[in-house]
């Protein structure tokens, strides 16, 4: 079983940068992949990025490519996502999930996460 927890989230105006952390207890975090998810309000939820078990390898969606960055500590039990250039429409409520089976796909769906966060606000204004 695995908890997480995120942090980080706020009030940000425009252009400007947030850095969410998503924290996991148990000891086995390093052998996860992990993701970044985000809701809008009335929308469904939608995959941003992923990290596999040694940060080695990410992998984004168009919508934060090049503004968005995964990246996690193993020896601190903690994923990150450095979000810069932020727009209005990245408002949503930011969502850490963890994925225990390592896979030569990479999962962008929510169906293919295990363990989910709380979640965090991020309100981006114009």
């Amino acid at each position: 079983q695995v908890q997480l927890v995120e942090s980080g989230g706020g009030l940000v105006q425009a252009g400007g940068s947030l850095r969410l952390s998503c924290a996991a207890s148990g000891r086995t975090f390093s052998s996860y992949a992990m993701g970044w998810f985000r809701q809008a309000p009335g929308k469904e939820r939608e995959f941003i990025g992923t990290i596999n078990w040694s940060g080695g390898r990410t992998h984004y969606a168009d919508s934060v490519k090049g503004r968005f960055t995964i990246s996690r500590d193993n020896a601190k039990n903690t994923v990150y996502l450095q979000m810069n250039s932020l727009k209005p429409e990245d408002t949503a409520v930011y969502y850490c999930a963890a994925r225990r089976a390592q896979s030569i796909v990479v999962p962008t769906t929510s169906a293919e996460y295990d363990y989910w966060g709380q979640g965090t606000q991020v309100t981006v204004s114009s």
